[in-house]
């Protein structure tokens, strides 16, 4: 028995140098391999966390960009109609009065021509007056006539 003890401590021994440690050595390197890959794989979890975060503050500021420029070309838009439409009233202000200076001018001009001919109507008749004694019906004929001419004339 004392025998069989001796062998076995000495296996124990040899399996402990031999087998053993080269067996432990194993698993610490497996258990070392593990902790580093569950280590990388929190790394990458993080950073794609992280990742996902900018990406939506990113997005978050890509449409608030979007709004702003949106509503600038909107408020752009609703100026450029204002000022087209104040642009649109003075012209017609303008043209307004360009029209009544003209009307006021051409009255002007037809006041003076009916002027200039009633003063050579005035003449005319009181040359012809002159010239004859007339009776009131033929007065009354004759600025008739005068009248009828002026009326032909215009």
């Amino acid at each position: 028995m004392l025998m069989q003890l001796f062998f076995f401590i000495v296996l124990i021994a040899l399996v402990r140098k031999f087998a053993w440690g080269p067996l432990m050595n194993v698993m610490q390197q497996r258990e070392e391999y593990v902790a580093g890959e569950i280590e990388a794989a929190e790394q990458s979890r993080a950073e794609a966390e992280k990742a996902r975060e900018e990406a939506a503050e990113q997005l978050k500021q890509t449409k608030q960009e979007a709004s702003q420029i949106i509503e600038d070309a909107r408020n752009a838009g609703t100026k450029q109609e204002q000022d087209i439409i104040e642009s649109a009233r003075q012209e017609a202000d303008r043209i307004k009065v360009s029209a009544r200076e003209e009307i006021e001018n051409e009255k002007e001009k037809a006041i003076q021509t009916l002027q200039d001919q009633v003063s050579s109507l005035s003449v005319l008749i009181a040359s012809k007056v002159i010239e004859k004694e007339i009776s009131e019906q033929d007065q009354e004929e004759l600025i008739n006539e005068y009248i009828k001419e002026v009326g032909e004339e215009r």
